[in-house]
């Protein structure tokens, strides 16, 4: 099989040749894999073949005016305002959201905040992209994409969002409406620019804790499963499947996202209540396909070769009978994770994810 139908034949839950593999890394794990593989540093695709990766990403790159000034000693996303600061670890380090500059916005401050147009993105190179990787499973959008309590905590802060779900706050509720329907329509243009090329839709929504919901059933289905219709919606009418990235214990909302019509869903952090990939497969296998388990502060990070092979192994055993499981990381793979265990991973994913 070709990488696309591997994947589109996963996501129909049915078995293909092999589980198809993802990739997704923070940039010190990243540079040290690529450096294993003799690769250069700005070789994406070269890794990315290396690791046997079934995915390719489809997008419209941004072209407009930076909106949002710079401020010293932070990173302004140039879009959206966002700001991050960087910290360090023992590891390496990352972006850290910050400052939260609309916490206190009322109505009147949020409609005035400067926001992209669908306008402000090229979407000419996208026919092109399909082309180049036409044989991979291509698709638009990704964990963040209609995702409404991380993002919107990003410019807003987590507490005020929960908050503005929980008060139906005006305020709060314009800021993920303003920004819903800027992405909804950025994503159609892209899916319209694809010809038909793209395989399916990837969006997002944190809902979980490690060990508990983070909002309601009843908060999900007045606030956020009328939003996420639409990018369903969306995608089916160019009838494409969906996939959801979900953190932390959120199996408590899949028979929702079945009846919904997503077709997969993303991240499965195995060591979150009710998370479990025997849990998982025994309560919605061939009703939904899944795409991680593989987890990120397990014995990828945290254990030997021989542990990861074993964690990969178990996995693969529980999730491949009958199709429907793509192997990936719960998350990006952080720094602390040593180059031999991800390795290790792949290797052992495509040696024993075959039918």
């Amino acid at each position: 099989m070709t990488s696309k139908e591997r994947v589109l034949t996963t996501l129909a839950c049915r078995e293909p040749d092999r589980v198809p593999l993802d990739y997704s890394a923070n940039p010190g794990i990243d540079g040290r894999l690529k450096a294993h593989y003799g690769l250069s540093a700005d070789d994406d695709e070269g890794l990315r073949l290396a690791l046997g990766v079934d995915f390719r990403w489809v997008d419209a790159d941004y072209i407009g005016p930076r909106l949002h000034p710079e401020i010293p000693d932070r990173r302004v996303d140039p879009e959206w305002g966002i700001h991050t600061r960087w910290i360090e670890h023992e590891s390496g380090g990352y972006w850290d959201f910050c400052d939260f500059p609309l916490k206190d916005a009322d109505e009147e401050a949020i409609a005035a905040w400067p926001m992209p147009s669908p306008d402000d993105y090229d979407y000419s190179a996208i026919p092109q992209t399909c082309e180049r990787y036409r044989e991979y499973a291509l698709f638009a959008g990704g964990a963040g994409l209609g995702d409404i309590i991380n993002s919107t905590g990003m410019l807003r802060s987590m507490e005020e969002v929960l908050v503005d779900l929980i008060t139906d706050n005006p305020a709060g509720l314009l800021l993920i409406d303003r920004k819903m329907e800027t992405h909804l329509e950025i994503t159609r243009r892209t899916l319209e620019a694809a010809q038909g090329k793209v395989d399916f839709l990837w969006m997002g929504e944190d809902l979980g804790t490690q060990i508990a919901p983070i909002i309601s059933l009843d908060l999900f289905r007045k606030h956020i499963r009328p939003r996420h219709q639409k990018f369903i919606d969306l995608a089916k009418s160019f009838d494409l499947p969906v996939m959801i990235h979900t953190c932390g214990s959120s199996s408590w909302a899949y028979e929702d996202f079945i009846e919904m019509g997503i077709n997969a869903v993303d991240t499965l952090q195995p060591e979150a209540v009710n998370m479990s990939p025997e849990y998982l497969k025994r309560t919605f296998g061939g009703r939904l396909a899944f795409h991680g388990c593989i987890s990120t502060a397990g014995p990828v990070a945290t254990g030997t070769v021989e542990d990861v092979i074993a964690n990969v192994r178990e996995t693969l055993e529980i999730m491949m009978p009958g199709g429907g499981y793509c192997c990936a990381p719960t998350h990006q793979f952080q720094d602390n994770s040593p180059t031999e265990n991800v390795v290790a991973m792949y290797e052992t994913a495509r040696k024993y994810g075959r039918y």
